[in-house]
């Protein structure tokens, strides 16, 4: 398949591009610095930004599947106190909506997103510290992923969406846990485990039209 990954030099878009070029797919890698991903046989990097929705749907034509990963990477309370420098702060919907936008002009159907666990349909399940430092800390950041997956559940296409828990950068390739109706088990995730998972669901249609939440397998 050919897959473009939206956000590609993040941890999990990172992670996402390496299992499916291991796994033998073509991968278009979309970020602002893209060049800067290690050249690799079946892989083409496109510099640009998915804030511009020209250049979105320039990179969208051409592909079987559309993975987004896109995110903030600074750190959270300095954002919330501060403002983001780099990154504004709608990336995500507004990110998300030219992605969209792009890949229903050009037809093409499966759409996979990053979320973050305790948005939208698992709301609900959080525990009492998350809650309170989602609202405390990442509020703006909680409110547009919000937005993003409305726009992505709107969309009418095949589209799934992949809500981890607390991320992080350990080297293991352990699969996440996945659960469709918001169970978890450890309270963190690897990325180079969520990018599996990622690769996976833009690849089959096991995952199609579902709300998957990840967290560390027991």
């Amino acid at each position: 398949m050919k897959v473009l990954v939206v956000g590609a030099t993040g941890g999990s878009g990172r992670a996402v591009v390496q299992w499916l070029l291991a796994d033998g797919h073509d991968v278009t890698a979309f970020a602002r610095h893209a060049d800067g991903l290690p050249a690799a046989p079946r892989l083409r990097t496109v510099n640009g930004d998915a804030m511009d929705a020209a250049a979105v749907e320039q990179a969208v034509r051409g592909h079987d599947a559309v993975v987004v990963t896109l995110g903030i990477s600074e750190n959270a309370i300095r954002v919330r106190l501060l403002g983001t420098g780099r990154t504004p702060l709608d990336i995500r919907s507004a990110g998300t909506l030219n992605v969209i936008t792009a890949m229903q002009r050009a037809s093409v159907r499966k759409l996979v997103v990053q979320s973050s666990y305790g948005v939208g349909p698992t709301r609900d399940r959080l525990r009492l510290v998350d809650r309170l430092f989602f609202g405390l800390v990442l509020k703006p950041q909680i409110a547009d992923t919000e937005k993003q997956e409305l726009a992505v559940r709107a969309s009418g296409l095949d589209w799934v969406v992949a809500q981890p828990v607390h991320l992080t950068d350990a080297d293991d390739d352990t699969p996440p846990a996945v659960s469709t109706t918001g169970d978890t088990m450890r309270s963190k995730v690897s990325r180079r485990g969520v990018g599996r998972l990622l690769a996976d669901a833009a690849t089959s249609d096991a995952y199609d039209g579902k709300t998957l939440a990840l967290s560390g397998a027991a």
